[in-house]
């Protein structure tokens, strides 16, 4: 980023730091680094100590937190030269072979060994006692999802009402039940003795959920299927859909209670799962043959997807408006909002927007609920 000093000359400043980790987080996964958000969070928190001065500091604040795998390396260090080049943060880059000697510690052992007295050794603490509503779905284990499984099918989803075409008895009705006022008077000798009355019934909403399957959203996709299991076992009127190069519905394999059949029969059935994606034309396909012929009208739908797309935005907004119009509610939920900085740019995001209802969070069990409530609001 680069301004003038009071004499005219032009001078280069840091940008602040959330917005300098969001865009070199953001270049990470243009070049095809999963990013989940806890690591974007952990990375500005870094920075924040680290500060920008030094380039080589900065290079293993995001190497520690960003990078997960050594296979991603290089990738990690090209994508590093080639941002902070670009935007002139102010330091020259330096790369040494082998980091500062550093010792891990936790928050809940015993704190009274001490080190040899170098000043090289620096101490990283983290905290063992993180809540599991607040943690990345990215970063869960096996066991944390077998314990998020349990918390999402507590999870009571209950769609708002609407009015039915379907009228039902009531005290205080609004028009006369001459049908049910005449049975009971034939158990009275004939004599009407109070007249019936009937008032409009209330119907639940349908719930569409339809979940972005593609590589990108992998992370998140083997949590959130969980997520669309629990609401499709708990309560009758929901469909689910998955979203990648083509639309594939999930409703009958998500039925089973058995959590890890009902899922390994879905991902059986979803053929491009963890691969491309075309969301507008997937979308388009879910209102030709399922949304505008009915399966939409009247519901709440809710997109679970970060919005990377490689079709055509216009398709895009497109398609967005058609389904706007015929549901009551569009809630898109996006792993990626919680990310410092974020702003939905990407072309399939940046597209949806304007049709959006509701654009929520969806990276930790916290997000989750938070959906619950907006679903049934």
């Amino acid at each position: 980023m680069t301004v003038s000093t009071p004499d005219g000359s032009p001078s280069t400043v840091p940008p602040p730091v959330e917005r300098l980790a969001a865009g070199f987080v953001h270049c990470l996964r243009t070049g095809g680094l999963v990013v989940p958000v806890g690591m974007t969070l952990r990375f500005t928190e870094a920075l924040d100590a680290v500060g920008l001065d030094d380039g080589n500091d900065v290079y293993w604040a995001g190497r520690a937190t960003l990078v997960s795998r050594p296979e991603d390396i290089a990738m990690y260090d090209a994508m590093f030269l080639a941002f902070f080049h670009k935007n002139g943060v102010g330091f020259k880059v330096r790369f040494e072979d082998e980091p500062d000697t550093t010792s891990v510690a936790t928050d809940d052992g015993d704190d009274s060994g001490e080190n040899d007295g170098s000043d090289d050794v620096e101490a990283l603490r983290y905290s063992a006692s993180e809540t599991l509503g607040e943690k990345d779905f990215a970063e869960f284990t096996k066991a944390e999802l077998a314990e998020a499984q349990s918390v999402m099918s507590k999870m009571r989803l209950h769609p708002s009402q609407r009015r039915s075409r379907r009228r039902t008895p009531n005290r205080r009705g609004d028009r006369q039940d001459l049908r049910r006022t005449v049975q009971a008077a034939m158990r009275t000798a004939g004599e009407p003795l109070g007249l019936r009355r009937t008032s409009a019934g209330k119907k639940t909403r349908r719930l569409v959920l339809l979940l972005d399957v593609s590589g990108s959203m992998e992370p998140y996709a083997r949590v959130l299927i969980r997520f669309a299991h629990a609401a499709v076992v708990g309560r009758g009127r929901v469909e689910v859909f998955g979203l990648g190069t083509r639309l594939t519905r999930m409703t009958r394999q998500l039925a089973s209670h058995d959590v890890d059949e009902a899922i390994a029969a879905a991902a059986e059935e979803v053929v491009d799962w963890s691969g491309g994606t075309r969301l507008g034309e997937a979308i388009g396909r879910f209102n030709d043959e399922w949304g505008v012929r009915g399966m939409a009208r009247g519901a709440i739908v809710v997109v679970l997807s970060d919005g990377w797309d490689r079709g055509d935005p216009e398709q895009m907004s497109t398609e967005m408006e058609r389904l706007q119009r015929t549901a009551h509610k569009v809630i898109w939920v996006n792993p990626l909002k919680a990310s410092p900085g974020y702003e939905p740019i990407a072309r399939g995001m940046a597209a949806a927007m304007p049709h959006i209802d509701l654009f929520l969070e969806g990276h930790c069990l916290d997000s989750l609920s938070t959906l619950a409530d907006s679903i049934g609001a």
